[in-house]
């Protein structure tokens, strides 16, 4: 490894470790808070399900399929069950990078590389598309909207070239990431798009605790998602309503 190489190395080192600790602490203290918010009243969007089995299904169908959007607005349901559906089968590929050997989930997803590239392109082009064009939604649109889809656009395009057409030397890749996770220092490619992809990867981890994609968390503490239809069976009352309503008595 040359000196730069190393230089390069550390740094690209450095830069994931930092990005880890702040995706992980940062959705860790983020969570503990939506925990602790109390939900005051019962409000879950009806129909609703009456036991907590059905509750635990209705999330399911929620953060797989999406199923109130679905409901609710069909075009943005297709841009995003295309973004995310994307985005899962990249992420369950690049498992590769991590695992000593392919496990059967990352092998079966292999083939879906391009297409699944492709269908996150045109899911984030889509989005992206609406909140410049549909003045309704222009209006509400800030600068950290269009700034979060332009950096997980500038992801996958520069994902998609290496895959297509400027290859990279995958194993270094490999040997680096999992060298990370035993805390060994091994080399980086020399290669200028791979670096780019991967401080927009860093990017992206350090601000998810702090953004909108929150929502992909938040989702399992929405109150009028997560609660059962019960107000006339049971009485609900949050914990400090309890604790005054104890006092009082």
């Amino acid at each position: 490894m040359t000196g730069k190489g190393v230089v390069v190395s550390i740094l690209f080192a450095i830069i994931f470790y930092a990005a880890a600790l702040i995706l992980v602490v940062g959705l860790g203290v983020k969570i503990a808070q939506y925990a602790r918010t109390p939900a005051p009243l019962k409000i879950p969007t009806t129909p609703a399900p009456l036991t907590k089995g059905g509750v635990a299904f209705r999330l399911a169908r929620e953060a797989v399929v999406f199923e109130s959007l679905f409901k609710g607005n069909k075009p943005l349901w297709i841009f995003a069950i295309l973004f995310h559906f994307g985005l899962a089968v990249v992420l369950i590929r690049h498992g590769r990078y991590i695992q000593g050997e392919i496990g059967p989930l990352v092998a079966l997803v292999q083939p879906l590389a391009i297409p699944a590239g492709l269908a996150m392109l045109v899911g984030l082009l889509c989005l992206l598309g609406r909140r410049l064009v549909i003045e309704r939604i222009r209006y509400i649109t800030g600068p950290s909207d269009i700034l979060m889809l332009a950096l997980l656009l500038g992801i996958t395009v520069t994902g998609m070239f290496m895959t297509k057409h400027i290859h990279t030397d995958v194993v270094m890749v490999k040997a680096f990431f999992t060298g990370l996770l035993s805390f060994q220092l091994r080399p980086l490619p020399d290669d200028p798009l791979l670096m780019a992809h991967l401080l927009l990867v860093a990017a992206l981890m350090i601000v998810f605790p702090f953004s909108k994609l929150l929502h992909a968390p938040g989702l399992f503490f929405s109150p009028t998602r997560n609660q059962t239809d019960t107000p006339r069976e049971h009485r609900h009352l949050c914990d400090w309503a309890a604790r005054l309503e104890g006092k009082g008595n």
